[in-house]
């Protein structure tokens, strides 16, 4: 009697539980994940973690590697002497790149300090008073003052003192602007003379325009100046390296105005 109530109650559980199962939705029942798609995902995290160690592994035994490569490796010491020159203390040129680097540095110090230190040309030389005796005989009423200026910078320190009170005593601007003086200056020739270094001898002829009582009266004035320079060190607002010491013009040819004499103090 218990046993058949017993198998009863059992059967009446699983219909129960039969009927559950058929009255839920089919589209509840197929919505769970099986057992092997958890595994799937799991194996593939599982994979992607150990790239992700392997990957970071590799990185960290390079920046440990290249540690070390730096920490043996011996300091770089450059040495910089008096005249500009760089040389590694202590490693040879040939091996190491910063030696190299430092070889380039002192290979262009050494070119700059040539450059610097090598003697005018005489190509330089005829520049130079070329270009001094332009703007100091060639000028007018309103680039007196500049083209003075400019010639003046070209001179010694103590041969710009001289002019410059040679210029102020005759008042030779003043002069200039109030008898509206033109004068145009051609060179001839520029020679090279043998009493001294950087001596030369130029030819030239000096036109001088002014008006007078309405008047225009021009004179022309052939000319022989003699000019010496000197050398100092080179730069950039003087790349010639050359300086105008003395200068002298003497009249050849033609009627001169004594009001515009420009002889140097040291021909005294």
């Amino acid at each position: 009697m218990r046993n058949e109530r017993k198998r009863g109650t059992d059967e009446d559980g699983l219909d129960a539980m039969r009927t559950l199962a058929e009255s839920k939705p089919a589209s509840e029942i197929t919505a769970y994940t099986k057992y092997y798609e958890h595994d799937g995902m799991l194996r593939a995290y599982a994979n992607r973690a150990m790239f992700l160690a392997m990957l970071f592994g590799v990185i960290s035994l390079g920046s440990l590697g290249f540690a070390i490569y730096v920490r043996i490796q011996p300091p770089t010491v450059i040495r910089v002497d008096k005249d500009g020159d760089a040389t590694v203390v202590g490693v040879s040129s040939g091996r190491d790149p910063a030696a190299k680097l430092a070889g380039m540095l002192s290979a262009e110090a050494a070119a700059s300090a040539d450059s610097n230190s090598a003697a005018p040309t005489d190509l330089e030389g005829r520049a130079v008073l070329r270009r001094f005796l332009q703007h100091y005989l060639s000028y007018t009423p309103d680039s007196a003052t500049r083209n003075l200026a400019e010639s003046l910078n070209m001179m010694t320190a103590n041969m710009r003192k001289l002019t410059m009170d040679k210029l102020r005593d005759d008042d030779t601007i003043g002069k200039i602007q109030q008898d509206q003086i033109i004068s145009d200056f051609r060179i001839r020739s520029i020679e090279r003379s043998k009493d001294a270094p950087w001596s030369y001898v130029v030819f030239g002829v000096k036109e001088i325009h002014r008006i007078k009582n309405g008047t225009e009266v021009t004179d022309r004035i052939v000319g022989q100046y003699s000019l010496r320079l000197v050398e100092e060190r080179r730069t950039e607002l003087n790349p010639s390296g050359l300086l105008v010491a003395d200068y002298s013009e003497q009249q050849m040819v033609g009627d001169r105005d004594n009001s515009l004499l420009q002889r140097s103090e040291l021909d005294k």
